[in-house]
């Protein structure tokens, strides 16, 4: 998917922040190091998307054998391009899953006294529970409209004040209150999404408040995809994080349900849903029970899996203990909702076996540039489309500790619309590492363009967010809208029709015909970017007042802490 966060003013000449007291990185002092144009192959960046995305990976889901061939593949990719095994002489660490397949789904039956509502699965509803039972009955549970779901006291918000939710099933709009201002000020930074905004946020607190169910209203615009991606990506086995997990039990079930139905639920309920929803924008919002209850029920098979990170290394030749990473996942959906052909494989070409290729291909152009000062290392990880959970286990158990890792950047979904002029950079002006960023692009004739669509909160749905919230300050950049041939109009087009007609579905699939200029000028970004970290003794950290500024600083006050 195209990413558009950036600012641009932000990104120029932006320094690394200097931690206070002490406390911090050590920063500020050493200059950002010139770096050539890398050697990246174009033939690397097809070879590896077009293997990746061939039917017989079956769209790479872990605990298939999709994922044993996609694994086996990337040893020998990241073998022949010169990376050493990454973990203690091993390229895997082991990431422990539960999959979970719901079957045999009954309708969504509504009641209010003697009048009976049923709303279909799939068309009308999805839903999956994160418990590990062979049965999920949910029954007679009253439903209560709960806003935006949000409890943060920061901001004088509490969606659930003043009612026990045991027992009950919220209803849930999806993102956050401001998402439709026209700037970025707002009690939940206007226009741009935040956390609460999203539905792994949604889901985990109404199981804090003790609800038996969460279903979230699915609309388009706020939610950033049509309900074809929730209906693919929310049917078939689903992944979550194995082993012990802190915090209260899940709920019975967690699901969606299309706008259309949401509005036939409330009006039978005596509401209106958009008159609701106005008034959910307020901090004065409270719940409102609608008198109805819910019931539905399915079946579940499930397994205890291991996955893998795959783990490559290019050793530093002056600082070899200090490290800089470059991260994408290798996963996608594997079996899918079929399309009109009846092919049901989700063969994740742009999303993520581009980023994955990217991995091999910048792999390749280090090793041929020689070591660098610092450590290099490569982090091809697991079930992104999960919910991060790869990329969340490594940041939770990191091979290499995070007070020793510099920063990096993440590869998710390149553009294939051609070369651009501008760039689009998710989470812009919030780390030192724009200003390397910044350098790469003077360099390379480009620049970054603001983010048109804020409010679909892309900074929480890849896998630099997992190492940001930890502290490690993280990039994530994409191509541009502004086409060299056609403009922001055929970039905005592009990006619509993949979204539209691909994303999340059985034809995101390689096309031959791709014209790659674009995606080698990308890759010369991050290739740079990761190099210059990889040459310079500085630690670039987060901006003075970002949300990750405190976990960095206080990383690296630690006893013992590398930066």
């Amino acid at each position: 998917m195209i990413r558009f966060l950036a600012a641009a003013a932000a990104l120029i000449g932006l320094a690394s922040c200097a931690g206070a007291g002490g406390a911090g990185p050590k920063t500020g002092a050493a200059a950002i190091p010139d770096v050539p144009p890398g050697e990246i192959a174009e033939q690397t960046m097809r070879d590896v998307t077009r293997t990746l995305s061939a039917d017989e990976f079956e769209g790479r889901a872990p605990g298939t054998p999709g994922e044993e061939k996609t694994l086996a593949y990337l040893v020998e990719r990241f073998t022949a391009a010169g990376l050493q095994p990454g973990n203690e002489g091993s390229w895997f660490q082991d990431v422990p899953l539960v999959e979970i397949t719901g079957k045999e789904y009954g309708p969504l039956i509504l009641r209010k006294g003697d009048e009976t509502r049923r709303f279909d699965y799939g068309s009308d509803w999805v839903g999956v529970t994160y418990r590990t039972e062979p049965r999920i009955d949910l029954k007679a549970s009253e439903l209560v409209f709960v806003g935006y779901g949000i409890v943060a006291p920061e901001r004088g918000w509490n969606d659930y004040a003043g009612i026990d939710m045991r027992g009950k099933t919220a209803v849930i709009l999806v993102n956050d209150p401001d998402y439709d201002a026209k700037g970025l000020k707002g009690t939940f930074n206007g226009r741009a999404m935040t956390y609460y905004g999203r539905w792994t946020y949604k889901f985990e607190e109404a199981a804090r408040q003790g609800a038996a169910a969460a279903l979230i209203v699915h609309d388009t615009f706020p939610a950033a995809y049509g309900w074809n991606v929730v209906e693919s990506s929310w049917s078939g086995p689903q992944a979550y994080a194995g082993g012990k997990v802190d915090g209260p039990p899940p709920t019975l079930m967690n699901g969606w349900v299309q706008k259309p139905v949401a509005e036939q639920i409330l009006a039978a309920a005596g509401q209106d849903l958009a008159r609701l929803s106005a008034a959910a924008k307020s901090p004065d919002f409270r719940p409102v029970p609608l008198g109805i209850t819910v019931s539905t029920g399915f079946d579940n098979s499930f397994r205890q899996l291991t996955s893998k990170n795959v783990v490559g290394i290019l050793p530093g030749r002056e600082r070899p203990d200090e490290y800089v990473l470059y991260t994408a996942h290798w996963d996608h959906l594997g079996r899918c909702t079929a399309n009109e052909a009846g092919d049901d494989i989700c063969n994740g070409a742009i999303d993520n076996a581009t980023g994955t290729a990217t991995l091999v291909a910048l792999a390749e152009a280090n090793r041929a540039a020689g070591a660098a000062a610092r450590s290099q290392v490569f982090l091809a990880v697991t079930a992104e489309e999960s919910g991060l959970i790869g990329s969340d286990y490594y940041a939770a158990h990191p091979v290499y500790p995070l007070d020793r890792t510099v920063g990096g950047v993440n590869i998710d979904a390149l553009s294939l619309a051609g070369p651009a002029r501008d760039v689009t950079v998710v989470g812009g002006g919030k780390s030192g590492l724009d200003a390397y960023l910044a350098k790469a692009l003077r360099e390379t004739g480009r620049y970054a363009t603001p983010d048109p669509t804020p409010e679909k909160g892309f900074y929480y749905r890849s896998d630099h967010f997992s190492f940001a919230k930890r502290g490690v300050p993280m990039l994530y950049v994409d191509g541009g809208e502004d086409l060299v041939k056609g403009g922001r109009k055929a970039g905005r087009a592009w990006a619509a029709d993949y979204t539209q007609h691909r994303y999340h579905g059985p034809d995101d699939e390689y096309d031959p015909g791709w014209d790659w200029s674009g995606v080698m000028r990308d890759l010369q970004l991050y290739y740079r970017v990761g190099r210059m970290l990889a040459e310079t003794t500085d630690w670039p950290n987060w901006r003075e007042g970002d949300e990750f500024r405190h976990i960095r600083d206080e990383s690296c006050a630690s006893p013992g802490g590398g930066c």
